[in-house]
């Protein structure tokens, strides 16, 4: 049970990547932990921002946080898989903090620390390159690999009737912008909505807002394409940011009022004042774009207080994964949330063409192929 794992794996050595295949080992899981054979990793804006070191994470680093696979070995102490099962990683958390304890693991106080550290809490790492240690425990999972270590806390079992290959999304960008809206916004049938920015996260969260019912549903993207998707999939009207002015459009289409909620996932401060600018008396906007660290915005603060606006951020979209991940598959197997539609694949070979497509928006969600479920 002691054997390493020999892996490929996907690292950047400096600042702005590329992406590097390099041949890596992966430790035997320690007791706590899971070995996971990688079918597939979604590509997540948050893989590019850390590649290009606007979240400062410590280099060389294995990225990929929107892992699928197979467990091949778990630890003694596990107890929740077992070898074989079919599993979506998501982010990882203490368990012990008065938030994780009150269902709000994506705000655990130890969140960053986990999530970005580079590493295990004891510094240490599960991947060597030639006897040297590579960052990793990116979300707690590092999943951009032919084999990954995660832990019981992190990794959610999932039923085996659905394509495994295209769930890994469901772990982070899917569930944030699914999650923004019916557990963070809690849009209630009826109400209306915008989403500014519309992609994997805009659009996930356009589909959440038609489950959850609301009627006037509205996209503000400057992608043709990806404004006609909007529509296919819940939006009852669309906006190009680019020709039109967003703001003015919501009001007209709302009749003057705004919008009861609106999110922000381009993580442009302009496109943020429009989202909060565009609210109904009472609404909120939720924001889950990640512009570099440092990024200010600015609003009139009347123009809050007054209609009594709020805005508030969102992380993961508030979710416990363990429940929302599953929910989220038995909707798609219903087919009342095609997420599908969002997604290309590419082989593990093509991970940086992958990159270039989804930061020119040319593929909404990648997804990185790595090997076929048995």
């Amino acid at each position: 049970m002691s054997e390493q794992a020999q892996a490929r794996a996907a690292v950047v050595w400096k600042k702005g990547g590329p992406f590097q295949l390099e041949d890596v080992t992966v430790e035997a899981p320690r007791a706590d932990e899971v070995l996971v054979r990688m079918v597939a990793t979604g590509m997540c804006h948050t893989d590019m921002i850390v590649r290009d070191q606007y979240y400062p994470l410590p280099l060389p680093i294995v990225l990929g946080h929107e892992g699928a696979g197979v467990v091949d070995r778990v630890g003694d102490r596990v107890t929740k898989v077992a070898p074989g099962d079919h599993v979506v990683m998501a982010f990882t958390f203490c368990g012990k903090c008065d938030l994780c304890q009150s269902g709000h693991p994506a705000y655990c106080r130890e969140f960053y620390a986990r999530n970005m550290g580079g590493g295990r809490m004891d510094g240490s790492t599960a991947i060597q390159k030639e006897g040297k240690p590579l960052h990793d425990h990116f979300f707690g999972q590092s999943s951009f690999s032919t084999f990954a270590i995660a832990t019981e806390r992190n990794i959610v079992k999932v039923r085996k009737d659905v394509p495994l290959e295209l769930l890994g999304p469901l772990g982070c960008g899917i569930s944030t912008g699914a999650g923004a809206v019916l557990n963070s916004l809690g849009v209630k049938a009826g109400r209306s909505f915008a989403a500014f920015g519309s992609g994997a996260v805009g659009l996930s969260a356009i589909m959440a807002a038609r489950l959850a019912g609301a009627t006037t549903i509205i996209a503000v993207d400057t992608k043709p394409n990806r404004l006609q998707l909007a529509q296919e999939l819940g939006a009852t009207h669309a906006v190009n940011g680019q020709t039109e002015d967003a703001v003015e459009f919501i009001k007209r289409v709302t009749g003057g009022r705004g919008v009861d909620y609106t999110l922000e996932s381009t993580g442009n401060p302009k496109v943020l004042r429009q989202a909060i600018d565009s609210l109904d008396i009472l609404g909120t906007c939720g924001v889950v774009g990640a512009p570099p660290v440092g990024t200010e915005a600015s609003f009139d603060v009347n123009d809050l207080m007054i209609p009594g606006r709020s805005v508030r951020g969102i992380v993961e979209g508030d979710s416990v994964p363990d429940v929302f991940i599953p929910q989220l598959i038995d909707l798609y197997a219903q087919g009342r949330f095609p997420f599908d539609k969002l997604v290309r694949f590419y082989p593990m070979e093509q991970i940086n063409q992958a990159a270039k497509d989804s930061e020119k928006g040319d593929t909404l969600k990648p997804i990185i192929r790595m090997t076929r479920p048995t």
